[in-house]
């Protein structure tokens, strides 16, 4: 004769271990940054996407290759070859860093504010010289 009270519940434990990976996993996820062109007051379907460190500026044979060119913008006569890095840091929080630029990297706060090194959070509004872009997490 078989003792119930020893006879595990097959389903029971699957149940669980599911349970356990799918809230692993969804840990595990992580957002993925992109920039997305604004113009007019209006966010376009110009989309870039940001890898951990990007490099943004325009292509030159002499300086070397760009993760992000937007040489082929409008804007991009008002980008430096190498204007600025998006990257995450220690804390795991986005952050955008001038490489010297001649025109500037803008946050926009209250006003665009000239930063050298800034925090970036979802929806935040950055222009690099002319051109004009917001910084999504999707």
């Amino acid at each position: 004769m078989i003792d119930d009270t020893q006879v595990a519940d097959p389903i029971e434990d699957h149940a669980t271990d599911s349970v356990e990976a799918t809230s692993e996993a969804s840990e595990a996820v992580t957002l993925k940054p992109i920039l997305v062109v604004k113009r007019n007051g209006a966010e376009t379907d110009e989309v870039f996407v940001v890898n951990n460190p990007t490099v943004i500026g325009r292509f030159d044979p002499t300086v070397g290759p760009i993760d992000i060119d937007l040489g082929a913008l409008p804007e991009g006569v008002y980008v430096s070859r190498k204007h600025a890095k998006i990257y995450s840091d220690d804390a795991g929080a986005w952050r955008i860093q001038d490489l010297g630029s001649s025109n500037g990297t803008f946050v926009l706060t209250s006003d665009f504010e000239k930063v050298e090194d800034a925090e970036l959070a979802d929806g935040t509004e950055i222009a690099l010289g002319n051109a004009r872009f917001v910084f999504h997490l999707s």
